[in-house]
């Protein structure tokens, strides 16, 4: 999973089939309907035709949590009216154990479950970090009668305790208008009806499919299918126009990849919110064997968006790696409701998030400074988490506090603990091996059927790569021993540095605002005590001058945080348009843009005695 912050500073301002078969005396598999014809008071309804019971007890779950996630989401509070009865269509007594689970009596007689589904973007509250509350949007749902279905199936299909291993057949009937794009292959030819198999639960919920009017690429990628499909409300943006960019990114990861090839079809799933007060509003992505679901704001410039797209599209795909291929047990048996932490996520998250980093600087997508920018800005982040708290503590207690709240530290420390083991490894092997090879031994060890024990990881690798990598692990990573981070780079010949970077129109050091709001007036405004920057200067912006608009759009409290966000993704020379107003009288103002330069602490490749090992490390 990766969740981003597009708006982080204006909080001051604010993861072998067979079909079905029935006979009149005995179901052995689950058949479930889902319908998105008869949507009724924005509710869906499922059906679901369970298997065979010889208990007198059933129980029905609805996830509390699922893989890729790290939070106890829930999702049996969107269900409603849950109801069984027998094969003559007569109900069975049903009791509500929590708000996840349900007991059935006379189970030997149960013939049929149904309930109504709600959607979770609704109901969103903000979709950050501070919002535990919510239901993060690329893991949620999406109910639009008629313009889109977002079915993360683990929110609309149950499993019965006991019954998890069993086939399951989907059929979902939906509007002749919308296609439902999937990695799973749909086994009916109908306009108006799409009917899947898997070979059990966890399979068929990591299978997500977005139903929406038909807007999709396809293109192969080696042997890989990869199809892209857009759901964008207003129609600002199109699969064709995004495909080439992601096309592009793609080749680059999977030439990266080498070895690794889990999958021979990829869905990446594209829901572009509208930012309405019942639309998504956590923007990332969550990962799948086979797919991604993808939730972007559609205000932002294409520009901005192609970039989100590559880290956030990046790191997913490259959880094929870890924990998709390399896992643990707590990953292969996942229990959707009493779930088992594993203790590597510095491994499952932050090895993703280093590589969906190394591979742009190995590829050629960015700068070396660049990379050294992002590292950089991971460390600053890091620093202001809890740095002393055992990284596989935190892991396996993340459910909990305090541990919860330092879970963002995984993109973050995580991906810096995978860069130190990167470097390390390169050092002891003279720049031959590094951490992709250290991931390609343990795949060829375990592999997607074979797990490891939690508590056996570290000797392994230590067995795979040097002792000083077990040291590492032991001290850095399940101790509580802050990573010096310079002398790692120093390894590498990189030094700390002073070194200038693009800063933001409406920000200072990236997360202070220089604009706030006034209640009274309902206006934002530039602070009297700030220095003028430099897009300021170029356009003539003064202390205190309100803004009233920003190329034809009004700048209230409904907008102004997807301008800052958008402005992230604005370049040198691009044409602006502003409404101020400055002592009460109104002004226009036309330009071009200059964006703000701030010199920052960082890092800079300074010993060339060491460029061959640093070109083993990036180039590699």
């Amino acid at each position: 999973m990766k969740k981003i912050i597009l708006t982080l500073a204006l909080a001051s301002f604010l993861f072998s089939c067979k079909t079905a078969t029935t006979t009149a005396s005995k179901q052995n598999d689950v058949d479930v309907t889902i319908d998105l014809v008869n949507v009724k008071e924005d509710k869906v309804m499922v059906s679901i035709m369970a298997p065979t019971f010889t208990t007198e007890t059933a129980t029905f779950n609805i996830p509390k949590i699922v893989p890729g996630t790290y939070s106890d989401d829930d999702y049996g509070k969107y269900i409603d009216d849950l109801k069984a009865f027998d094969a003559k269509g007569n109900p069975l007594r049903v009791t509500k154990l929590d708000v996840n689970s349900y007991t059935i009596s006379d189970a030997t007689k149960l013939s049929k479950v149904s309930y109504l589904v709600n959607d979770t973007y609704d109901i969103e509250k903000g979709g950050g970090f501070g919002n535990s509350s919510d239901v993060f949007s690329p893991a949620g749902t999406n109910i639009d009668a008629g313009k889109n279905f977002m079915l993360n199936l683990h929110g609309f299909v149950g499993y019965f305790t006991t019954k998890e291993e069993v086939a399951y057949k989907l059929t979902v009937n939906h509007p002749a208008t919308l296609l439902g794009v999937s990695a799973m292959n749909d086994l009916d030819a109908s306009d108006a009806k799409d009917v899947f198999v898997a070979s059990k639960y966890a399979s068929l919920v990591e299978m997500p499919i977005m139903y929406a009017k038909p807007d999709f690429t396809s293109f192969m990628v080696d042997d890989m299918e990869i199809i892209i499909s857009v759901y964008s409300p207003t129609g600002k943006y199109t699969a064709k126009e995004i495909t080439p960019y992601m096309e592009n990114m793609m080749r680059a990861q999977k030439k990266f990849l080498g070895k690794f090839d889990a999958t021979k079809k990829y869905a990446i799933l594209l829901y572009l919110s509208s930012m309405t007060p019942t639309d998504a509003k956590g923007f990332g992505a969550l990962e799948h064997p086979t797919s991604t679901t993808v939730v972007m704001p559609e205000v932002m410039g294409l520009e901005m968006l192609q970039e989100q797209l590559k880290d956030v599209v990046s790191h997913e795909f490259f959880h094929i790696v870890t924990p998709l291929t390399v896992h643990s047990n707590e990953i292969q048996y996942f229990d959707f409701n009493k779930p088992q932490m594993s203790e590597h996520l510095w491994m499952y998250e932050g090895v993703t998030e280093y590589f969906a980093n190394l591979f742009q600087v190995n590829q050629g997508l960015i700068e070396e400074d660049a990379f050294f920018e992002r590292m950089s800005e991971k460390i600053a982040q890091a620093s202001s988490m809890n740095d002393k708290m055992s990284f596989t503590k935190m892991s396996k207690n993340v459910l909990k506090d305090p541990y919860k709240d330092q879970y963002i530290n995984v993109y973050q420390k995580g991906a810096l603990i995978a860069m130190c083991l990167d470097i390390e490894i390169r050092e002891k092997s003279n720049g031959q091996k590094g951490i992709l090879q250290l991931m390609q031994d343990l795949s060829n060890e375990y592999g997607t059927k074979k797990a490891f024990k939690d508590e056996e990881l570290f000797s392994k690798i230590t067995e795979l790569t040097y002792p000083s990598v077990g040291a590492f692990l032991n001290k850095y990573v399940a101790g509580e021993t802050p990573i010096p981070y310079a002398d790692y780079f120093a390894k590498m010949g990189v030094t700390e540095a002073k070194v200038e970077a693009t800063g933001n129109p409406f920000l200072v050091g990236g997360n202070q605002p220089i604009i706030s709001y006034n209640p009274e007036t309902k206006e934002f405004f530039y602070l009297p005590e700030i220095e003028i920057n430099a897009f300021m200067k170029e356009l003539g912006l003064k202390n205190n001058d309100v803004i009233l608009d920003i190329n034809g759009e009004k700048q209230d409290l409904n907008n102004i945080n997807q301008t800052v966000g958008a402005s992230f993704g604005w370049k040198d020379g691009d044409a602006i348009t502003m409404k101020i107003k400055r002592d009460g009288k109104e002004m226009d103002i036309k330009g071009k843009i200059v964006m703000p330069k701030e010199i920052k602490e960082g890092y800079m490749a300074t010993d060339d005695s060491k460029k061959a090992l640093r070109e083993a490390w990036l180039k590699g």
